[in-house]
């Protein structure tokens, strides 16, 4: 069995060693090398080929953000785990890493004093979330490879309408899937969005525990709709957007008195908790062809079967473009698999999920 390699970078010499040395205790993680900084970690990159990245916040040269923005630029696949410090400070920073596209995040406490500590916790985790990250990483290769290996001459890539383009359905619900480089889409789209959007938003981000209730408090502050972090029987209702809390699947039910929010912790799908599909089955079921489906930037396939029920339903489903995502991974198999009804620039997308809502609210018949 293949190893899964893994370079660690931190300028902290004791950090160094005690991952490595844990690390190097599980029979299926080979540590491929370390670093003091990212400067030497992006150097050390084209030799070690690592499967996964560890990599420290605070560094000198060149710290973990910007070495972050370099390995989403130049290798948007790999997966990154920030290790952070127990400090306000240090969640700050996380947060700003999670919104530059990081995979995840372990806290570690820093001093010989609590070395133990953190010896626990690595093996508690950071390896679970090794595993975790490369088995969804490497799933995402085999899927890719399978769908671009050649089978004979490449059919262009169809912007897929839906079959009655001049009919468009009203939209009473607008359902978004995202992850890798999700939040600074989000903070493009949400705060373009006017102030009487017509209808309920709900999203997927995948997003750590912790980490989805400070960015739902970011988009809140930059937006004229509501934002708020989804909660157990939340009634949805036009102009507010439902951010799924990390760590639970989000869905939407109807009763008696309206549409409600409810949480799970079921098990995780497509090696994610919350989930897009999960999100999207719910949607499917209780919207049909009232649901318009957002699909941006991430990694994997999440999304994808969800997207098949809103189309099967009737729904609507657009994407974001190759050229503005971090990682063309679930747009991308959406649009490969023919369901995308438009495929939109980033910037370009709360104009567009705008006009498909306003339609059956102010007369227009099509869209140009």
């Amino acid at each position: 069995m293949n190893k899964t390699r893994v370079l660690v970078v931190d300028d902290a010499v004791v950090v160094r060693r005690v991952v490595s040395y844990v690390l190097s205790t599980d029979p299926a993680i080979e540590v491929a090398g370390t670093a003091i900084n990212g400067k030497l970690a992006l150097a050390k990159l084209p030799q070690l080929l690592p499967d996964l990245v560890t990599l420290d916040l605070e560094m000198p040269e060149m710290d973990g953000l910007e070495t972050l923005r370099v390995l989403r630029r130049d290798h948007p696949r790999l997966p990154v785990i920030m290790l952070s410090r127990f400090t306000e400070r240090g969640a700050t920073t996380t947060h700003k890493a999670m919104a530059l596209g990081a995979s995840d995040y372990v806290t570690l406490p820093y001093g010989a004093e609590n070395i133990n500590d953190a010896i626990q916790r690595i093996r508690e985790q950071l390896i679970p979330k090794i595993k975790l990250h490369t088995r969804a990483a490497q799933a995402a290769d085999r899927k890719v490879s399978a769908a671009t290996a050649p089978t004979g001459p490449a059919a262009p890539l169809v912007e897929h309408r839906l079959p009655f383009p001049h009919a468009l359905r009203r939209v009473d619900l607008v359902a978004i899937g995202v992850s890798t480089g999700g939040p600074d889409a989000l903070a493009t789209i949400l705060p373009a969005l006017p102030a009487d959007f017509p209808v309920p938003i709900v999203i997927v981000q995948h997003m750590p525990p912790e980490f989805t209730s400070r960015l739902a408090a970011q988009l809140r502050s930059k937006s004229t709709i509501n934002v708020s972090e989804g909660m157990t029987n939340d009634l949805i209702y036009p102009g507010h957007a439902w951010l799924a809390p990390g760590g639970y699947h989000m869905l939407v039910v109807r009763g008696t008195q309206g549409v409600r929010l409810q949480m799970s912790d079921s098990a995780a799908e497509n090696y994610c908790r919350p989930s897009v599909d999960v999100l999207f089955r719910s949607v499917a079921e209780t919207y049909g062809a009232g649901t318009l489906a957002v699909i941006l930037t991430g990694l994997g396939r999440d999304g994808l079967r969800g997207c098949e029920q809103i189309r099967a339903a009737g729904g609507q489903v657009i994407v974001q473009d190759e050229a503005s995502s971090v990682v063309w991974g679930m747009p991308g198999a959406v649009a490969q698999a023919g369901l995308a009804d438009q495929i939109v620039p980033l910037k370009g997308l709360s104009d567009e999920i705008t006009r498909r809502v306003r339609f059956g609210r102010t007369g227009a018949m099509r869209l140009n």
